[in-house]
């Protein structure tokens, strides 16, 4: 049995993780535990090298924290101001997944966040508590997040992180070209 360990004790990336993994390989079994670790990024990272460099921090400070794990993988949301003026703000997350010194990496969908959260996140507030005050809800981020909410659900927060948990798995389902 291999052990993977998920950095987030957030059960969205849990389930997420979870489903990746057994969709990727489903003849193994896995061990899953969590963890909360440090990104040692801002809370809300706005661009796409701070997003990226959150989540493979979290791997990485989980594998210091439970040596011996087969996988540890850190998930990060993040948004980056794009377009002219940086009017826009897209929202994405990034997958990475570690196996010894392998790095197994992908970026979730992108999509672009209404023009009252962005002003929000400007305002450095966090994407899920700008979604709380717009929509007016509670905890926002630790159930559809802001994917969830703007497609009402025809793509929820887990499927939304599970196939980019798939994408950075490539490399571990294909070790000879990796």
């Amino acid at each position: 049995m291999k052990k993977v360990v998920i950095a987030s004790k957030n059960q969205t990336k849990i389930n997420a993780t979870k489903k990746g993994f057994e969709k990727m390989f489903p003849q193994e079994k896995f061990e899953f535990a969590e963890i909360s670790v440090p990104s040692n990024v801002p809370d809300q990272p706005i661009s796409n090298l701070e997003t990226f460099t959150g989540a493979k921090n979290r791997a990485d400070n989980a594998a210091l924290e439970i040596p011996g794990a087969d996988f540890y993988i850190g998930i990060e949301g993040g948004v980056e101001a794009v377009g002219e003026h940086d009017q826009e703000m897209e929202s994405f997350a990034w997958i990475v997944i570690k196996s010894g010194h392998q790095y197994g990496k992908s970026r979730t969908g992108t999509f672009f966040l209404p023009e009252e959260i962005s002003k929000l996140i400007k305002q450095g507030i966090e994407l899920g508590v700008a979604d709380d005050m717009i929509f007016k809800r509670e905890n926002s981020k630790q159930q559809n997040g802001a994917v969830g909410i703007l497609t009402d659900n025809a793509i929820d927060r887990t499927a939304y992180y599970q196939e980019a948990v798939v994408l950075a798995l490539i490399p571990f389902k294909n070790p000879g070209l990796y």
